[in-house]
């Protein structure tokens, strides 16, 4: 009997230590452009911990904020495609942390049936963009960080080709469509109402799309031209009514939190430890096409979890 009841204590402090004991909704938040990582990351997560159950809900990096912070909906995870947006909308009110963990670039999106798709380089893009006869599309600078990220594309490259008025020509275009987020901006491009999309490198191999690499100067990929990509910048609407705030372009930086509010806390701290572990996360989504930042100096790693404080650096 004693034997049993030790064989079942050593049961229970084992799948407590597996993490099997986690259970309940855990609510994602997440930039579009993280679809289909956290779809898999959510996937191999379900298998070690199949009491939880994972919801993921994708819109544009900002607009997942406000949701948080304005519409107070309930939320576990955070992943954002700005780092920026978690430390500019959310901390210190809404989130106490925020972990680097993935880059990306900019880039032009299209298909076979794009128009002038044939003679499209990295040298003459932006002339086809302004042809009357092609559309293009953007996400809302408002609602997405790649929304906002197109237009500092725009502006570091009119200085980078010397074409002054470059920048408003393109962002004024009649045949510019713009949507919530860069996602939705995929269907369009399938049913050819558009041409070309300002996008992601990542999305755009993910979904085997054909796209133009852009000049580091102006894609917002290199850390090495932070300088440089600070010279653009772009107005954007602050945390509260009529309120505006200057974006500057900086170097492409993921980051992820877990809101204050979070209902499901022990298990969405499991899930970030998931997602950043260079063994299963991070290893897809680095498969996917964005380079881990992990670890990335962390101006709040004194209030970081414990259990995530391997995956970032504090500020010296």
């Amino acid at each position: 009997m004693i034997k049993k009841l030790f064989f079942i204590l050593i049961l229970l402090v084992t799948i407590s230590a597996n993490g099997q004991e986690l259970s309940g909704t855990l609510t994602v938040f997440h930039a579009g452009s993280l679809s289909v990582p956290f779809k898999q990351i959510a996937e191999q997560f379900i298998k070690l911990h199949p009491k939880v159950e994972v919801l993921l809900e994708a819109a544009g990096s900002r607009d997942c904020a406000r949701k948080i912070s304005d519409m107070k909906r309930p939320c576990d995870v955070f992943g954002s495609a700005d780092y920026l947006v978690i430390d500019n909308m959310l901390i210190p009110e809404h989130a106490d942390w925020n972990i680097k963990f993935a880059t990306n670039e900019m880039c032009i999106v299209y298909h076979d049936a794009s128009r002038r798709s044939k003679e499209i380089t990295a040298d003459n893009w932006f002339e086809i963009l302004a042809d009357p006869e092609i559309a293009y599309g953007r996400a809302n600078p408002n609602a997405d960080p790649c929304g906002y990220r197109a237009v500092l594309t725009m502006q570091l490259a009119e200085k980078h080709y010397n074409r002054p008025g470059l920048a408003s020509q393109l962002i004024n275009r009649d045949s510019c469509v713009m949507r919530p987020k860069e996602t939705e901006l995929l269907a369009l491009l399938e049913s050819n109402t558009i041409d070309y999309i300002f996008l992601y490198r990542s999305v755009a191999e993910q979904h085997q799309l054909k796209y133009l690499v852009l000049p580091d100067q102006i894609n917002l990929k290199n850390a090495g031209l932070a300088e440089l990509y600070k010279t653009s910048s772009t107005e954007l609407s602050g945390k509260n009514p009529g309120e505006v705030v200057v974006q500057h372009g900086e170097p492409m930086v993921y980051g992820v939190t877990i809101p204050r509010s979070s209902p499901n806390p022990t298990a969405a701290i499991a899930f970030v430890k998931f997602m950043l572990s260079a063994d299963q996360g991070m290893k897809l989504i680095e498969q996917l096409g964005q380079p881990s930042a992990i670890p990335s100096i962390c101006e709040t790693f004194d209030k970081l979890p414990e259990e995530l404080k391997p995956f970032a650096l504090p500020k010296k």
